[in-house]
């Protein structure tokens, strides 16, 4: 059965994404790259636009109770369902899934206006740099940060030794950690030629950029940025 490994954090994430493997018919490898460890801060409540980056941000903002002052925008529909979930309105999801998507989306509007950029401590600077640029007092807050799990590198070791069928990757940061798991076990270039082996997924545009950039070809590039969009057409490709 074909190998596909799946980074998601060591929670009910990794555990529905396995499933989800599971139900297309491969073997999930299981291999959480991000360890999340909340800094128990809130965005403020009085700015004209709010952005939340991810679902972890949304859960530790609904579990603190917090309430948006002005428009609540979200990066990506994984972003914008959790929001939903959690009984906030959305106002604004770019069509782009990118930090660089969601500030062509407000820059006509966020001149003098107070945006708040709520998020991990491993956010690009094109968010607040680019709000920054087109005139907007931004305010960036540390929801959470994250961090390289020490067990983390099965996958790895077998894409070295050319045991891994596919391999998804959610975020420039799993991109990052995948390789430096790799070459702390001494494999990174053998890692990553056996990726040259593999179909290789990747959620948006960044991931992709961060993956090419060290070497890593990218096959799949699905137009939502979702996981189960991710998995599937990864998927799909490597059982053709």
């Amino acid at each position: 059965m074909t190998r596909v490994a799946v980074f998601r954090p060591a929670d009910e994430r990794i555990e529905r994404a396995s499933q989800l493997l599971e139900s297309l018919g491969v073997e999930p490898v299981a291999d959480p790259m991000l360890a999340i460890e909340r800094t128990g801060a809130v965005p403020r409540s009085d700015a004209e636009y709010t952005i939340l980056t991810s679902k972890t941000g949304v859960e530790i903002v609904a579990d603190a109770g917090w309430k948006p002052g002005g428009e609540l925008c979200a990066i990506g529909t994984a972003t914008a369902d959790a929001l939903q979930a959690a009984g906030y309105r959305v106002d604004r999801v770019p069509a782009e899934f990118s930090s660089a998507g969601l500030v062509t989306n407000l820059a006509s509007e966020v001149s003098g206006m107070r945006c708040e950029v709520a998020r991990s401590d491993h956010g690009s600077a094109v968010l607040t740099d680019g709000l920054a640029e087109h005139g907007a007092y931004v305010r960036e807050t540390i929801l959470y940060e994250l961090a390289r799990p020490p067990d983390a590198g099965q996958s790895a070791e077998l894409a070295a030794d050319g045991d891994l069928g596919a391999a998804l990757f959610t975020s420039s940061l799993t991109v990052e950690y995948f390789l430096d798991a790799a070459a702390d076990r001494g494999i990174r270039e053998a890692a990553i030629a056996g990726l040259g082996s593999a179909v290789v997924g990747a959620i948006g545009e960044p991931t992709r950029l961060t993956a090419e950039a060290a070497g890593v070809d990218v096959d799949v590039v699905p137009p939502e940025a979702s996981f189960e969009a991710l998995a599937r057409e990864t998927v799909e490709r490597v059982t053709s």
